[in-house]
Formats: structure tokens, C-alpha cells, sequence
């Protein structure tokens, strides 16, 4: 519904015909017409009595509605309706429209479907109700290949009937707007865009200061925290045309989460701004591998050559996966403490180590608005969520005084369960990891692998003591992508998983594998005893939930290289050894009557509370953790046993 209630309509097209006028060029060649508009300093026509307005209405058998009905009053058609309806008509213009460009095929095609899944029409083949490419007074009068169609079937509960645009050379479905009032308010915008992004000069005026006045107030306001009010205003001086208005808006669009049409306009290629507001932009560049880096340019248009190849060194490091974050001050310090406690998997520890230095952070400038350039960081970037930008954006910063918000809830759920819940796409229903006492997530190698080989080359990665190589932090796509991509030999014997690293809570390490090979209960060796080399390891392998083969489960835990307890449960059997404690007794979770896959959850329970650990879901789900290959989990081939091996490459 539009509000047209006492709109004065007389203010507003004195206004915009002004403003119009004092746009020109004194030099700018231009018809009769319009140059008697620019003297008179009037767009319209004079205005149309009633009575013409009754005879308007008889020949098109009609009633007009009401906003159209008081724009004749006040003028009788219209010059230069935004950028590209040159006439606009009145009461001797108005026609019915004939399709002569079969718009009612396109409308048809733009349209939605019905609840039973079909076009929506009251019979297949027949036109809709509401359609204005078949039904509809058209408005154009004189245009570039612009249709504006005014729907008598289309109208609200003031009587007000939407009107509908499309340019046939514009590769965008046809426009609604709500009413004649509302088309006219947009095309002025239109006209205030076109005109302040324009080559005619300076383009300055009441309402334009008016604009700028209150993009000032929001800036202000934002730093304060009060994003969505000003994010309202922003976006009105964006539609008309304000400059940094984007730039500004898309600031907090991004922390929001959103990066589809994000571009920082006017404010990317500023120098004082490159280096916070370039790596969110190449970031969302290079998240598209489809997109040509000759698409980057344009956005990157008036920038100096300084700024252009800041832009391709950080998309270099972005690709690369070794773009790193700094700031300066203490906000700064606060950034490598989260860098570092997302590196291990804390991925709640980092946002609360950013969050909580938010006030202490300084703009690079005065249209910079909160900290950017961390979402493209590998480590920092997958912390954000719509429920985090929002709690930044509502943080007082940049000296601006203001009330803390309420922080935004962790998502990590803790302990070990979530494993049991079915992931998006339900991939995940085999996995193995080892728990390690004593041990910091970057010795993890040491222990648990055969020393010597390295799972990444790039400037991420670090060597452990034995001279295995931690790749660069990576996604567990990527994981997946880089082992078989590096992989040169693969043996039908031989099971070397690629285990991401971090923290699982007071003094225990992880090493995790989300998709292991298939489980043989024959071949199967636990590195626990192997990995626990003066300290503890617990080792867990699921697959109660494996597409293929019999379900089965795994937990072994020994102590200074020796084999404490375990159990396997597979082939609908448990074997076990050891003293195993009552809490984690086999028996309590499988029995000739229970479901296996019901188990899961209280076996992975148990485990999580019988030694104080957990894992972090969003880190192994979302974010990137440090990598290496670990030694084989299954035992060489016995005498007469075959195997195979292929080597590539």
C-alpha cells in the first residue's frame, strides 16, 4: 500500500523542475521545448480541469486513480521523467496499451507460479488477471525504448494502481511500483542519480544538501551503533546518487553478510581506505573462480596504479590462502590473539578477543565505518555471521561513546555429540580422530606421523620437529582437494589419513579426519599406543552412520606407548581388552536389541565427559585448520597377503 495522504504535489514538481533547469549546461544544445522548460523553470503543462479529466475518464471507460487524478490537476502530462521517459501523458495522450512488442509474453515469463506449480492464469494459455502486458493504460508518450504501463487489475485498498517499467534494452525484469506516486518519487530519484553521477558538473542544491546532511548524521551514527537507522538513510542518498552514499551502505551490508552487488563505490580506490575495503572486495571476487580479472578493473575504475596493485597482490593472497589481517593499536593486538586462537580451532575465543577490542579500534578515515579487511582473512574471515556483524556494527567505536550490546551466542556446542547430528547434505557419516594429553596442536605431526613429509608448499604452512610439514590452514573441502591433488601413490593397503589440528579443551590436542577410508576390522591398527609417547591418546573411529558396510565403532586409549583399553564394536559384535571404565562399557550402548545408530550419541557422550574434551564444530565445519598426512592406520601386508599399488604422475 502507498501513502498518498495530502501529498502536495505542486512543492514537489516546482522542486524537481528547478532543480532540472539549474542541471544544464549554459552551453548544452536543446529543443524549443526544452529550453522554454529551462526559462519557465516548469516540466509540466498547465493543468488539466476536471472536466477534462470526467472526458479522459468516459473515453477509456475508466475511473483514473488517485494520485494520477491529482497529478492532472496540477499539470497535464510531464517532460523528462527520470533519464529516459521524455514525455509522460495526460489526459489527450493516455492510451490503452496495444502490445505492439508483445510485452504480455514477457510479463508472462517474469511471473510466478501457482500453488499447484503451474503458470498462474485461470486457464493454461489465458491471460492473467493483473497482467499488465495484455490490460494497461500506457504512460509513455514519447521515450528511449522505455514502457511505463499503468494496471487497472493491480490496485490497493486507496484505489491506487501499480504502475509497471521496462526498457528493452536493459537485460532486467519489468519494474512495480506500488503507485503513479510512487513511479513519479522514483523517477526522481532517477533523475537526482543520473544527474550526480553524471559529466555536467557539480550537481548542488537544497535537497541534495539535504542528503548530504543526513549521510553525515548516519556516518556518525553508525560509529556510534546505530547501524539500522542510518543504514535507512544511506540507502536513500544511494538512490539518489549521493557520492560515498554506496560505499558507505556497503560497508554494512558486508558485515551483515551480504556480497552480491557490494562494491564500497567511491570509497575502494581511495588510498586511505585500499587497505581495509580492497581484500573484502577481491575476496568476493575470487570466491567466483568464473569471473575473468578483467571484471575487477571496473570496479576498481580512477584508481592510481598504487591502489590497482595493492588490489592484485592481495586477490594473489587471497588465492593463495596466505592473506593476513593487521591492524594497528591495540584493536590490532587483539587481531593476532583471535588470529591465533582460530588457527587452533577457538573460533568462539576469536570473535569474543575481536569483539570485546571493537572500542578500541580507530577509522582510517572519516567515511571508515568498522574493521573490513579480517572477512577475507583465511582464519578470521569464517567467524562471521549475520548474528556477529550485527553485534560489531551495534559496538560504540572509534571514540564514539555508546552502550555495549548484548554479545552475540557462541557456536560451539561443546563436547563431542554434535558429531551424531546429520550435517547439510548428510556427508558426514564416518569419521576418526585422536586425542592427545600434554600436547599442543602443532606437535601433533610428531606423534602421529612418519616424519619427513609435507602436505603443502605454500607460505602458510610450518614444519613440526620431525619435519612434517602443517599445511596452510584449509577447509575441509580443501583437504579433501589438496590430497588428491598432492597424492602420487595409492596403495589398496595402506591408509594415511590427512588430519586437521587444534585444541579439544584443558591441556588436549586433536588431530581430526572427516572422511576416512573404509573401516577393515582385520587390518585396523589404533596409532593410541604409537602417539602415546609420555602422555595419553584416545582414539575414536565412527561409522554407525557409513552409507556402506556394517556399522561400526571404535575407541582405544593408552598411556606411555601401551595399550590402556579398547573396544570395537563391528559386524553387530563388540571384542574388547583392557579395564574399561563403567562409563564408557561397551555393553551400556549395544546389545542384542539395540540400534547402533542410537549409540552415537551417548557413546560420544561419554567419551567427552570422561575426559574433559571436545571439539570445535564451526572450525572443522566452516572454518580452516592446519593439515598433515599421518602414518598409515592399517598394518603392512602379511606373507601371502596381495595388494596393489598405482603411482601417478
Amino acid at each position: 500500500m502507498t501513502d498518498t495522504t495530502a501529498f502536495d504535489w505542486r512543492s514537489f514538481l516546482l522542486r524537481w523542475s528547478g532543480e532540472w533547469a539549474d542541471s544544464l549546461p549554459e552551453d548544452e544544445e536543446r529543443g524549443e521545448d526544452d529550453e522554454v522548460a529551462r526559462q519557465t523553470r516548469w516540466l509540466g503543462f498547465p493543468p488539466a480541469p476536471e472536466e477534462r479529466i470526467a472526458a479522459m475518464e468516459q473515453r477509456l471507460g475508466l475511473r483514473m486513480p488517485p494520485s494520477y487524478r491529482e497529478f492532472l490537476a496540477v499539470t497535464d502530462g510531464w517532460r523528462h521523467a527520470g533519464g529516459f521517459v521524455w514525455r509522460l501523458a495526460g489526459t489527450r495522450d493516455l492510451r490503452w496499451h496495444e502490445d505492439p512488442s508483445w510485452l504480455a509474453e514477457l510479463f508472462e515469463d517474469y511471473e510466478g507460479e501457482d500453488e499447484n506449480g503451474r503458470d498462474a492464469g485461470d486457464e493454461p494459455g489465458e491471460p492473467r488477471e493483473g497482467d499488465p502486458g495484455r490490460r494497461a493504460l500506457q504512460l509513455d508518450v514519447e521515450s528511449d525504448a522505455t514502457y511505463v504501463l499503468m494496471d487497472p487489475t493491480d490496485v490497493d485498498e486507496n484505489g491506487e494502481w501499480a504502475v509497471h517499467t521496462w526498457a528493452s534494452w536493459l537485460a532486467e525484469p519489468p519494474e512495480r511500483h506500488a503507485s503513479f506516486l510512487a513511479f513519479m518519487q522514483d523517477a526522481y530519484r532517477e533523475f537526482h542519480s543520473l544527474r550526480s553521477n553524471g559529466d555536467g558538473g557539480e550537481f548542488v542544491n537544497d535537497t541534495t544538501r539535504a542528503l548530504d546532511a543526513r549521510m553525515e548524521d548516519a556516518r556518525q551514527e553508525v560509529l556510534r551503533g546505530g547501524w539500522e537507522r542510518a543504514l535507512r538513510a544511506l540507502d536513500e542518498a544511494r538512490e539518489y546518487g549521493r557520492p560515498r552514499a554506496a560505499g558507505l551502505g556497503d560497508q554494512i551490508r558486508r558485515l551483515l553478510g551480504q556480497t552480491s552487488m557490494v562494491y564500497f563505490d567511491g570509497l575502494v580506490t581511495d588510498p586511505r581506505y585500499a587497505p581495509e575495503l580492497l581484500p573484502a572486495l577481491v575476496a568476493e571476487h575470487a570466491a567466483h573462480s568464473y569471473r575473468g580479472d578483467s571484471s575487477l578493473v571496473y570496479h576498481l575504475r580512477g584508481a592510481d596504479q598504487e591502489v590497482v596493485s595493492l588490489a592484485y597482490a592481495t586477490l594473489e593472497q587471497v588465492r593463495g590462502g596466505t592473506y593476513r589481517y593487521t591492524a594497528i593499536g591495540r584493536f590490532g593486538e587483539a587481531v593476532g590473539r583471535a588470529r591465533e586462537l582460530a588457527r587452533w580451532g577457538d573460533c568462539d575465543g576469536a570473535w569474543r578477543a575481536l569483539a570485546d577490542a571493537l572500542p578500541l579500534w580507530q577509522p582510517l578515515g572519516p567515511d571508515h565505518l568498522a574493521p573490513l579487511g579480517w572477512v577475507a582473512d583465511p582464519l578470521l574471515g569464517s567467524l562471521l555471521t549475520p548474528e556477529r556483524g550485527r553485534e560489531l556494527l551495534s559496538t560504540p567505536r572509534g571514540g564514539q561513546p555508546g552502550a555495549a550490546p548484548t554479545p552475540s551466542a557462541g557456536l560451539d556446542p561443546g563436547g563431542l555429540a554434535w558429531l551424531a547430528e546429520p550435517d547439510p547434505g548428510n556427508n558426514r557419516t564416518s569419521y576418526r580422530f585422536v586425542l592427545v594429553e600434554g600436547a599442543e596442536p602443532h606437535e601433533l605431526p610428531a606423534l602421529l606421523s612418519d616424519g619427513g613429509e609435507e602436505s603443502s608448499e605454500d607460505g602458510g604452512a610450518e614444519s613440526s620437529e620431525d619435519g612434517t610439514v602443517l599445511s596452510r590452514p584449509l577447509t575441509s573441502w580443501e583437504t579433501r582437494d589438496e590430497r588428491l591433488c598432492n597424492r602420487r601413490e595409492f596403495s589398496s593397503f595402506d591408509d594415511r589419513a590427512v588430519m586437521a589440528v587444534g585444541r579439544a579443551g584443558a591441556d588436549w590436542s586433536f588431530a581430526f579426519d572427516g572422511d576416512p577410508a573404509p573401516f577393515d576390522r582385520r587390518r585396523f591398527v589404533s596409532p593410541a599406543a604409537s602417539t602415546a609417547q609420555g602422555t595419553r591418546a584416545v582414539v575414536v573411529w565412527s561409522g554407525l552412520r557409513a552409507w556402506h558396510g556394517e556399522p561400526f565403532f571404535h575407541l582405544s586409549v593408552a598411556r606411555d606407548g601401551a595399550e590402556q583399553y579398547a573396544f570395537t564394536y563391528a559386524e553387530g559384535e563388540v571384542r574388547s581388552s583392557g579395564e574399561i571404565p563403567r562409563s564408557l562399557d561397551p555393553a551400556r550402548f549395544f546389545d542384542d536389541t539395540a540400534d547402533a545408530v542410537g549409540a552415537e550419541r551417548p557413546l560420544l557422550e561419554a567419551v567427552a565427559g570422561e575426559f574433559g574434551v571436545h571439539l570445535p564444530r564451526h572450525a572443522l565445519v566452516h572454518g580452516r585448520l592446519h593439515t598433515f598426512p599421518s602414518r598409515s592406520w592399517t598394518r603392512p601386508p602379511r606373507d601371502g597377503e596381495t595388494f596393489m599399488v598405482l603411482r601417478t604422475g
